[in-house]
């Protein structure tokens, strides 16, 4: 919910110094569809529920709650944009992943659209939109904490960038020392 406060206010989180590369466009029709839908439920079950009074604003309570809180799942993902700062690129989804993957360990990178994923010892893939649009290969693994507090070292990471391109221009730069 602090993601929608930041996205209201239109702040970003974690991008002072760096460059950010947002990627939230990639899921944003599918995320405005579900809020609409959400917003159908809504209406239609306050119609049918009009003769029930404690029933109704009950659900009307978590219909509204649902809705705003789809908004929210968007708004994480605009204000927490993947952010090439100094050393460091940091790879992020919503509030879920944030990868901090030092520059010198960057093997190669490239744009490469991919529609599918299969699970992979040593790789994350960070799907939007079930799509991938940059390949990072790490030249010694990099440690990924889960949401639930697991860790796994990845080697390979996939992302989508709504820039893609300017993002691995950017990466292939040389870094001034």
């Amino acid at each position: 919910m602090a993601s929608l406060g930041l996205w209201l206010v239109r702040r970003t989180h974690g991008t002072g110094g760096g460059t950010a590369f947002g990627y939230a466009g990639g899921q944003a029709a599918v995320t405005a569809g579900f809020a609409f839908v959400c917003v159908v439920e809504t209406v239609a079950l306050s119609v049918l529920l009009s003769d029930w009074p404690t029933v109704h604003a009950v659900v009307l309570f978590l219909d509204v709650y649902t809705v705003v809180f789809v908004v929210a799942l968007h708004a994480a993902s605009v204000v927490r944009p993947h952010v090439l700062g100094p050393g460091v690129l940091r790879v992020r989804r919503a509030v879920h992943v944030d990868l901090r993957i030092p520059l010198e360990r960057i093997a190669s990178v490239r744009r490469e659209l991919r529609m599918t994923h299969e699970k992979a010892d040593g790789e994350l893939d960070l799907a939007i939109g079930s799509q991938t649009t940059v390949t990072v290969e790490l030249t010694e693994p990099v440690t990924h904490v889960t949401f639930f507090g697991r860790r796994r070292e990845v080697r390979v990471v996939r992302f989508h960038a709504d820039d893609a391109d300017g993002l691995v221009r950017a990466l292939a730069r040389p870094v001034p020392l």
